[in-house]
């Protein structure tokens, strides 16, 4: 199993690099599908290589007609650059009666994993590979009919302080926490799948205060290549009660798409972070 876990893994570092831009949408989206390795380490004494290369013939063409069915999308080899998608895969045997079948799925465009699962099938026989085959069809048809995920250019959290304390050693604890609630924001958003975050750089710190730009950081996360963007600020009211909130534009239009507002929260600066997670799983990724 450790064997056929480090050589899919080296598939993939083979495949990823060959990103590139996906097909266009009207026309059928290109996969890229090799045929999937095999590994025998059943240690049984008989010498099945003629079977099971086969088998693994019959699965490939049954993969490929399952998923090319109905026209939406287009197989091509891996040395094809013009997929949307990539499906890599390859199956082990384990024993007498058992097999393992590794499949993932790489939107090219995003560079991202939209699939990555370990199957088990029982039996080594013609019924038992076809069984796996439509299974696994199914579960990659899935992955491929999963939107990619949203370009998201999150700018760093802002604080809007009304106590007039933010002095000294006070305003170094502020920017400490402040760099934890945006941290804590992009992972979960991150984590979702329904986002791929933008590095935003250096980027903000032409405009000090996004919050009163009107809507100046769409353009900015347009240049950066993102989707939406995201701003969010931290309300001090006093030492233990602040509010929170965010808003998301389209980059291209400058639209508002959502917005979120927390009410007032009681809680030392170190609880912002938990307050802004639970804002935006809140109001923007369970929401969706």
């Amino acid at each position: 199993m450790r064997r056929f876990r480090s050589i899919f893994s080296a598939i993939l570092l083979v495949v990823l690099p060959a990103a590139c831009s996906p097909a266009g949408a009207e026309a059928a989206l290109g996969v890229a599908m090799d045929d999937f390795s095999y590994t025998d380490t059943s240690a049984e004494p008989a010498n099945q290589t003629a079977a099971h290369e086969r088998r693994l013939q019959a699965f490939m063409a049954a993969l490929r007609r399952d998923i090319g069915e109905g026209g939406r999308y287009r197989l091509a080899p891996s040395t094809q650059d013009d997929a949307a998608f990539k499906v890599i895969g390859g199956i082990q045997k384990t024993s007498t009666l058992v097999q393992w079948a590794k499949v993932a799925v790489i939107d090219v465009g995003a560079k991202k994993l939209v699939m990555d699962k370990l199957y088990t099938f029982r039996g080594d026989n013609d019924e038992s590979w076809e069984r796996a085959e439509i299974f696994v069809s199914r579960e990659i048809i899935a992955a491929l009919a999963t939107p990619a995920p949203i370009a998201l250019a999150v700018f760093d959290f802002e604080l809007e302080d009304t106590t007039a304390a933010s002095v000294g050693a006070s305003a170094t604890s502020d920017a400490s926490y402040l760099a934890e609630v945006t941290g804590s924001v992009r992972e979960a958003l991150g984590q979702s799948g329904r986002y791929r975050i933008v590095e935003v750089g250096g980027e903000a710190a032409k405009t000090p205060a996004l919050r009163d730009c009107n809507g100046c950081e769409a353009a900015m996360a347009q240049k950066l290549g993102a989707d939406q963007s995201l701003i969010g600020v931290v309300r001090r009211v006093s030492r233990t009660e602040y509010t929170l909130g965010f808003q998301v534009r389209d980059t291209k239009t400058g639209a508002v798409l959502a917005r979120g507002d927390s009410g007032l929260r009681l809680g030392a600066d170190y609880s912002w972070k938990r307050g802004a997670v639970r804002l935006i799983s809140d109001r923007l990724i369970e929401s969706q």
